[in-house]
């Protein structure tokens, strides 16, 4: 089950890391970082505006790890977006954490041995399941469309142009109830997840128009399309 964890995972290097890349060579600026670090603890670091760029501009060898580029991307994105939830983004940069290794994106979870490639198929799994597995079915639906129409937009557009395929809205939509339905589950509080699935339901256009952006300026930047012209008339892009 994926948890809202990817700030707990931060280590004292990925903090001085981010203090480095802040106080930009300045001795006094990295004193005054550090103390607040001390004082205020490290989301007030993760949440400086410029972090973001400065991790995206990295040429050195220290280079940031997944979970400190991540986090801070997402966080700068959903704040963009008006979603001001340091909660929502660490469960979102978490779950591209976990969805980027090997197969686990088409599995409920890492033991499952089903898999699915499409969201019908997740439907159709909520209908044949109960219990524990059930909650875990329903929270894949919201990750795994929030996945698909965040990280590869493109695709989406490209096999709607085609072969006649849903739109983005058909991701929304099926994205937002997953995560609904998931919140309303009596698993939700069990797990601490409940708040997190209420919000990403009802702000998950907004999440996945932030994922857009990162997928447009971190993990396809050279593509260039009709459909990524048409997002980019709207939110500002990733900066």
């Amino acid at each position: 089950m994926i948890r809202a964890d990817a700030r707990s995972q931060l280590t004292a290097r990925d903090l001085q890391l981010a203090i480095l890349l802040l106080s930009r060579g300045s001795v006094e600026r990295r004193r005054e970082l550090e103390r607040r670090l001390t004082l205020e603890g490290p989301d007030a670091l993760l949440d400086s505006p410029e972090l973001a760029e400065r991790l995206l501009a990295v040429r050195t060898l220290l280079v940031p790890s997944d979970t400190l580029f991540f986090y801070v991307v997402v966080r700068h994105r959903l704040r963009a977006a008006g979603v001001d939830d340091r909660d929502l983004a660490d469960y979102v940069a978490s779950m591209l954490l976990v969805f980027g290794q090997r197969d686990r994106a088409w599995r409920v979870d890492w033991n499952d041995d089903q898999t699915h490639h499409y969201l019908v198929d997740i439907l159709a799994d909520i209908d044949a399941t109960s219990g524990e597995r059930r909650f875990k079915v329903l929270a894949h639906l919201g990750n795994y469309a929030l996945w698909l129409a965040g990280i590869f937009p493109d695709y989406i557009a490209a096999r709607q142009l085609r072969r006649g395929g849903p739109d983005v809205s058909y991701y929304d939509s099926l994205g937002s109830r997953g995560f609904g339905l998931a919140s309303d589950h009596v698993l939700a509080d069990t797990y601490g997840l409940e708040t997190i699935f209420r919000t990403a339901s009802d702000h998950f256009q907004a999440l996945r128009g932030a994922l857009n952006a990162v997928s447009d300026r971190v993990f396809f930047p050279q593509h260039v399309s009709p459909a990524r012209l048409d997002r980019q008339v709207g939110p500002p892009p990733l900066s």
